[in-house]
């Protein structure tokens, strides 16, 4: 098969979560235990580091991985969803896996595929591993789809565990109190291996503590990075604090394990590492450079100023709509779409009131029908137009707004893919 043959494939033949919601989500390892053993256990072969979280994981991810490109280090990057094509799920040093990767992984194992049934995000997880292992990356960056405990990728023995934060979101899934939710993300930390938290709340924190502590792993919690932002998000304070906060605990730990006389083991990373000698905000700048990063606080164009952002949750909503009104402007341009399974009566106490709004959807199942949103909108007293199509939303915004207005696009991964693939 050509690759359109086999992304048209696979999109139909394996359920996939983020197009179709919890239908897709398969609780359990037992199929990617077995993808795993049917690839020779490419998991094994990998030195990774493990990202679960509500928000910013990917954000973490891909600083984790910019940092370890600046050092020299072939890395890999797993991340999902996707924005425009499949493989940005799948990097390395930040180039997207080639289409003949794609091909010859289901010309080898399509047919034992088929006898395991997998998920979408299953099956992409083997592809992962497996390209990872063949191309014998030095570090993996792994990010978690949905959860952690039963997480597809939670079959891995990683050098560094990550919880970014916990909001409640999947409540259906994993569960309705932030504590339960914590204690599914938990589940990636992993026995005498360090695990970072990106951010303290006093409902969650006692029960990292408790897993941490039953595992023997080693318990660190990340600050906010305070020094000056210009680039990104003012929210990628408290991812850039994460990531760096996982740089110096391993190199913290490699010291010690080095240090250990009676320990075999290679170092977790080399101790010449030079975190002090490279600046944060430069790697937070290069990320679309290294990494290929999209969709968080990402600048279309000047005049008016327009923004994309993949947030989608009440907590990320909030932040994205804090900031947005913090920017100069005249007019504020607001394109919104969501999937139908958002708490939006949660989201809409959060948007400003001295906005014009714009109600779409993505063209995909579980888009919330524009209509509904509109009147849902509207219901708030907020100033709202129906425009089905994401790019045409954009279009009458574009046509509304003056020069030193401000445009944003968001409110799901899907809204914002579609836009940044059409409008390209």
């Amino acid at each position: 098969m050509t690759y359109s043959e086999i992304l048209d494939y696979i999109f139909q033949s394996f359920p996939m979560y983020h197009r179709i919601g919890s239908a897709a989500y398969k609780e359990g390892l037992e199929n990617i235990e077995l993808l795993a053993e049917m690839a020779g256990h490419p998991e094994k072969k990998i030195k990774t580091i493990h990202i679960a979280g509500t928000n910013g994981k990917g954000s973490v991810a891909h600083l984790l991985a910019s940092y370890f490109q600046e050092l020299g280090w072939k890395t890999g990057l797993f991340t999902s969803p996707h924005l425009i094509d499949y493989r940005e799920r799948i990097k390395i040093n930040g180039k997207e896996i080639s289409e003949q990767t794609v091909i010859d992984f289901f010309a080898k194992y399509q047919d034992r595929m088929a006898e395991i049934a997998p998920s979408f995000f299953e099956m992409t997880t083997i592809l992962a591993f497996d390209t990872f292992a063949a191309e014998n990356v030095d570090i993996a960056i792994i990010e978690t789809g949905l959860g952690g405990r039963l997480d597809a990728t939670n079959i891995l023995s990683p050098i560094l565990s990550v919880i970014t934060n916990i909001s409640l979101e999947h409540t259906k899934m994993l569960g309705n109190t932030l504590a339960e939710i914590a204690r599914e993300k938990a589940g990636i930390i992993k026995e005498n291996r360090p695990v970072v938290i990106g951010e303290y709340h006093p409902e969650t924190f006692p029960v990292f503590e408790e897993t941490a502590k039953a595992k023997n792993a080693p318990l660190f919690l990340a600050e906010a990075y305070q020094g000056v932002l210009e680039f990104g998000g003012i929210y990628q304070r408290k991812n850039l604090g994460t990531a760096i906060k996982c740089v110096k605990v391993l190199e913290a730990e490699s010291r010690k394990q080095k240090a250990d006389l009676t320990s075999h083991s290679s170092p977790l990373i080399p101790l010449s590492s030079p975190l002090t000698s490279i600046n944060p905000e430069e790697i937070l700048k290069n990320l679309p450079q290294t990494t290929g990063f999209m969709g968080r606080w990402q600048i279309i164009s000047q005049l008016p100023l327009t923004i994309c952002d993949v947030a989608h949750n009440p907590a990320g909503i909030e932040l994205v709509m804090k900031q947005l009104q913090q920017l100069p402007h005249n007019g504020l341009h607001i394109i919104l779409g969501f999937v139908n399974d958002k708490d939006i009566e949660g989201i809409l106490s959060l948007l400003p009131k001295n906005a014009q709004y714009y109600a779409c959807q993505a063209q995909i199942e579980r888009a919330l029908p524009a209509e509904e949103l509109h009147n849902k909108l509207s219901s708030v007293n907020l100033k709202v137009i129906k425009i089905h199509n994401v790019l045409k939303a954009y279009e009458e915004a574009l046509k509304n707004a003056k020069k030193d207005d401000v445009i944003f696009i968001g409110g799901s991964f899907f809204v914002v893919g579609e836009f940044l693939k059409n409008s390209r």
